[in-house]
């Protein structure tokens, strides 16, 4: 066939396809344009998911009447005027392509009005072509109504989905620039009927309980960060531990107040959570990453949902060490709800405790119990005399080597815990000011080896211990390559491993594994690391894990008081002690409100 030029029509179609995918990509040009027009308030109105007809009010600065026409020639803007600027955008649209795209697809109409002008101004196209105009009255701001959406591409339309499904594409677009401006008011309909509002106050909060319900949004916790060298900012909200979904679809991430996606912020939030949350469990995000202009290039996808940075590095670790900081200063102890549910579950405990430096662990490792049928090397006995003792400081370092706020065994400080005794030889009971605990001592006790590990391997202590007999261990072909690729890291943390016939010998290992079954520890965090990637501070993490779970005590396992007594001190110096490394809750509240509610007491 010979070579054409496309008729002005079909390239219109065509280039129109890039930035309009679906009704929500409409709406979301239209709320870009309306914020960068300085809209303090913004209505939604959809009718068939959007598809049939759809209305975009604002009260921003408007359009002047003469320039009405020219907003729908392609590549109009009032938002750049050199090429020099791409390096340093600063508003949300700049192309230019928005609104002559929605137009070659639909039935387009706009209403219009700046504040100075006394009235406004009305166009109307039909697939990209001006069907009517004049002056109108109306309010300042601007009016888009776009019906027909893909009317004159039906091979388009048919791949939309339902008119449930795409308005509910469009709902969780609007609350998510809800989050991210919570200065406008931004409200919704769908057939007539409101839908979400938001309350344009200004305070983040009220957006969160407008997206997420009162409940989920007293329970996100308050990220704040900024790096004076790099000029990046972290700011928003994370759901404490206790609350989580099924999936990452609750994480939303802005840019310089851009939406975008980006699948490096998702892992850089989870690997903040890392012994946080469940296996496949996943929190709710709402975090604006504030950062020059020049170090972002927002020009890198036609609809603008992705962007590229400059420092990919900087970033990720910027995102997660701001949300691991927020995490480990407010972590919460979850709390056993009432059948009716008025005890929310994931309260924070707010028993007063003297502020301050609190005990510590003996510098020189843990003492054996002298006897008795529940002694475990692994847990210090209560009542060890002044020498025996170290002291911690206010400031305690998270997972990512930063300095945070003081850390005891709640978000908020307590009276130590009283253990009562112990439940079906797996859990320990205990008191404290606001009711009763249960403790897993399996899950308590890996934390605070899991603790332990990582400091004795930040000040260099020793970790190793030489077995009498040296045990010969098979790996599998994934586990040998996964041991030949970070032998520093497996030595490091006290294996001494060497090639031996077809297999290996085990000479030594950590000294907190004497007790535990070594070539089995070994095994497992191969496994681990192989699943987990070359991520480095992942696969310390899952090193000091694994240890410390195959060494801490096991359910069923019985234990003296003064070693449950011991447990819970040592528990509550942990910076994170409500889960363990892998994400269990080391402990649940029983309320006194609860317990007196529940025998008539109240």
């Amino acid at each position: 066939m010979p070579i054409r030029v496309l008729e002005p029509a079909v390239a219109a179609q065509i280039a129109a396809g890039e930035v309009v995918e679906r009704p929500a990509s409409v709406v979301k040009e239209l709320l870009e344009n309306a914020i960068d027009a300085a809209a303090g308030r913004i209505a939604v109105e959809i009718w068939g998911g959007g598809a049939e007809r759809l209305r975009v009010v604002d009260d921003g600065h408007g359009i002047p009447a003469a320039e009405v026409p020219l907003a729908f020639h392609r590549h109009a803007t009032s938002k750049l005027t050199a090429a020099e600027q791409l390096d340093a955008i600063g508003t949300l649209g700049f192309r230019g392509e928005a609104l002559p795209s929605i137009a070659a697809v639909s039935q387009t109409a706009i209403t219009t009005r700046p504040p100075t002008e006394d009235a406004g101004f009305r166009l109307e196209l039909h697939w990209g072509e001006a069907v009517d105009s004049g002056r109108q009255g109306c309010a300042p701001g601007t009016a888009i109504e776009v019906r027909d959406l893909f009317g004159n591409l039906p091979a388009r339309r048919k791949f939309l989905r339902s008119a449930g499904a795409e308005a509910a594409r469009i709902q969780e677009l609007v609350t998510r620039y809800a989050l991210a401006f919570p200065a406008i008011r931004f409200q919704l309909s769908s057939q007539g009927r409101a839908v979400f509002s938001s309350s344009g106050s200004g305070q983040p909060r009220e957006a969160l309980a407008a997206v997420y319900g009162a409940t989920a949004a007293a329970q996100m916790l308050e990220v704040q960060a900024a790096d004076p060298d790099t000029g990046y900012s972290i700011e928003g909200f994370i759901s404490a531990p206790s609350l989580s979904r099924a999936s990452r679809t609750y994480l939303t991430f802005f840019v310089n107040r851009r939406l975008i996606q980006n699948r490096m912020l998702a892992f850089a939030v989870e690997e903040a959570y890392a012994g946080l949350l469940q296996v496949k469990r996943y929190p709710l995000a709402a975090l604006n990453i504030g950062m020059p202009y020049a170090d972002v290039d927002v020009n890198s996808h036609p609809a603008k949902r992705e962007v590229r940075f400059l420092h990919d590095n900087a970033v990720f670790a910027a995102v997660q060490r701001a949300v691991r900081a927020a995490l480990v200063a407010e972590s919460p102890v979850p709390e056993v709800a009432a059948p009716t549910g008025e005890s929310g579950r994931g309260r924070l405990y707010g028993n007063p405790r003297p502020s301050g430096g609190v005990s510590g662990l003996a510098p020189g490792g843990l003492s054996r119990p002298a006897s008795g049928p529940a002694a475990n090397p692994y847990i210090a006995t209560a009542g060890a005399t002044a020498g025996e003792t170290g002291e911690m400081p206010d400031a305690a370092p998270d997972d990512s080597g930063f300095p945070l706020p003081g850390s005891g065994l709640l978000s908020r400080p307590m009276t130590p815990l009283k253990v009562v005794g112990q439940l079906r030889q797996t859990y320990i009971v205990a008191e404290g000011d606001a009711g009763m605990y249960l403790i897993d001592q399996h899950a308590a006790h890996e934390r605070v080896l899991f603790e332990r590990i990582r400091r004795q391997l930040q000040e260099r202590q020793p970790l190793s211990q030489p077995l009498l007999t040296p045990a010969s261990i098979e790996l599998t072909p994934a586990q040998a390559e996964t041991l030949d690729a970070g032998w520093e890291w497996v030595t490091g943390y006290g294996f001494a491993v060497e090639p031996f016939g077809g297999g290996y010998l085990l000479r030594a290992v950590p000294a907190i594994l004497s007790g535990a079954a070594p070539e089995t520890a070994l095994a497992d965090i191969l496994d681990l690391a192989a699943l987990q990637g070359p991520a480095a501070r992942r696969r310390e993490d899952i090193m000091a894990a694994s240890i410390a779970c195959h060494a801490s005590v096991r359910a069923g396992q019985p234990l003296a008081a003064p070693e449950m007594t011991a447990l819970l001190e040592q528990l509550e110096q942990a910076p994170n002690p409500h889960t363990c490394p892998h994400g269990r809750p080391t402990m649940i509240h029983f309320s006194s409100y609860l317990m007196e509610r529940e025998f008539g007491r109240r």
